[in-house]
């Protein structure tokens, strides 16, 4: 009993006490001292902005891969250059290429090019925090960890007027938002987690992001479960700090409300798809010719070109009494490396058309500058995509945009944003399993000229929507809360 009175009456009012002196002498000055610091801090920016311009700065670590997300990166840029020229764009980047050397692949590969003057590269040094290959295990969650590391260095190197990731590094938002005390944007081409990703792992799928061994134990994939599930949670923290998100189509933007739930900030903007230059291509292909397959998609694991050589086996076993014809089709995979990595992948895919006996109808073309990749869309009549829940899309807009009949994956941005399949508006075919490829194939292979020629213009009729200009157009008006001086 004494002691119960003893700390009721002694020892809870010295704690009181004792946090109403931290209160008056340490968090009340320091918040002070912060609130002094911030306006400090943002004056002098908004003076500087005022004298020499916003300093626009693209979180971008790999700008010089050459894919679609280094085409939103440019076309974002010139944009941007184009509104708003006072603007000097900055872009944080592990490439070590020299800057017109960068900038010459963005022209040569996607036909788009900006002032050299108006562009710095921030050359950042931490490249392995966020490589995959750095995190065996909990890799999501430390890749995540390290672009936050990464950010740091970005920070520290550059306090930018605009903070705009175009990459979905969203652990680096807190870091602008609350240090480097600037508007932060987000262009979102994939959701780093999402429900599809949980539900693969509860229902213990193999995948290239949930291995045998975790799909196969109930007690790993309980643990991978719960890890997922705490990741998404912060993945849905540190995403409301973002101020405008945009989002590349219905599928990514369904996701991203769905995880951080600003849906108010959140714009859809279809990416940019060289539509105007490829719809005036014309076919060259003769009736003679070889019946040409086109992949146009970078050599990452998630792309899945070993679907496609699977379905060219399938295809290969529905033609085992038409020789003649199996003779005459080629698949033709074209796509960019980031490193020795992806490198290792095109050898290993090669090894597989080996193995399946496909090596002299399946043709690798690695690294293809733009000019290049507009004689194959000449060259070729049809067009596969393979990736599962691709959230957006752009090699299949263009294949469409160039002519090809195309037959992509029944999931994601095709199925939601892209592909028609119904008659009499179909647009293209949409497909899953590799037999499902092969039939599409031969469906297509056998249709009428009339018949090819209607889904070919189709198709083109309904890619405008996905042109440079309208993302330009899009893009700038989400961006302007940003860009603005309120």
């Amino acid at each position: 009993m004494f002691w119960q009175w003893f700390i009721l009456i002694v020892i809870l009012p010295l704690i009181f006490i004792a946090f109403l002196l931290f209160c008056t002498f340490v968090l009340i000055p320091f918040a002070f001292i912060f609130a002094s610091w911030y306006m400090r801090i943002k004056e002098r920016k908004l003076a500087r902005r005022k004298r020499d311009g916003a300093n626009v700065a693209f979180f971008h670590p790999y700008c010089n891969a050459g894919g679609g997300g280094e085409r939103v990166l440019w076309v974002a840029i010139k944009a941007l250059l184009a509104r708003y020229p006072d603007t000097n764009i900055f872009i944080y980047t592990v490439d070590t290429a020299e800057p017109q050397t960068i900038l010459n692949r963005a022209q040569n590969q996607f036909n788009v090019k900006v002032e050299a003057s108006k562009i710095t590269f921030v050359r950042l040094s931490m490249k392995r925090t966020i490589e995959a290959e750095s995190y065996p295990y909990f890799t999501l969650l430390f890749q995540s960890l390290g672009s936050m590391v990464l950010g740091m260095e970005a920070f520290m190197k550059l306090n930018p007027d605009v903070y705009i990731d175009t990459t979905g590094f969203a652990f680096t938002y807190p870091i602008f938002r609350y240090l480097a005390q600037c508007p932060v944007g987000t262009y979102t081409h994939y959701p780093t987690i999402t429900g599809a990703m949980m539900r693969r792992v509860k229902h213990r799928i193999v995948s290239y992001n949930n291995a045998s061994v975790i799909a196969r134990n109930p007690l790993f994939t309980w643990v991978k479960l719960l890890y997922y599930k705490i990741f998404g949670w912060l993945y849905g923290v540190v995403g409301r700090c973002a101020d405008v998100v945009m989002v590349n189509g219905t599928w990514t933007e369904e996701h991203i409300n769905e995880l951080w739930q600003i849906p108010l900030s959140t714009f859809r903007v279809y990416p940019p798809c060289e539509v105007s230059e490829l719809k005036q291509l014309r076919s060259l292909v003769k009736d003679s010719d070889p019946i040409r397959i086109l992949s146009v998609a970078q050599f990452r694991p998630e792309k899945d070109h070993p679907l496609m050589l699977q379905a060219m086996y399938e295809l290969r076993n529905l033609l085992v009494k038409n020789e003649v014809l199996w003779n005459k089709i080629k698949l033709v995979l074209v796509g960019s490396c980031r490193n020795a990595v992806d490198e290792e992948r095109v050898q290993n895919l090669k090894d597989l058309a080996k193995h399946l006996s496909l090596e002299h109808s399946v043709q690798f073309v690695v690294n293809a500058p733009y000019a290049r990749l507009l004689q194959l869309y000449q060259t070729c009549s049809l067009a596969l995509h393979a990736m599962w829940n691709e959230h957006f899309g752009i090699s299949v807009v263009e294949c469409m945009a160039a002519g090809l009949i195309t037959i992509a994956h029944r999931s994601g941005g095709p199925l939601a944003d892209i592909v028609e399949s119904a008659e009499p508006s179909r647009t293209g075919y949409l497909a899953a399993e590799p037999d499902e490829y092969a039939r599409a194939i031969l469906e297509v292979i056998a249709l009428p000229s009339d018949e090819k020629r209607r889904i070919v213009e189709a198709a083109r009729a309904s890619v405008d929507r996905f042109s440079e200009m309208e993302f330009e157009k899009a893009f700038l008006r989400a961006a302007e809360p940003l860009i603005r001086l309120d």
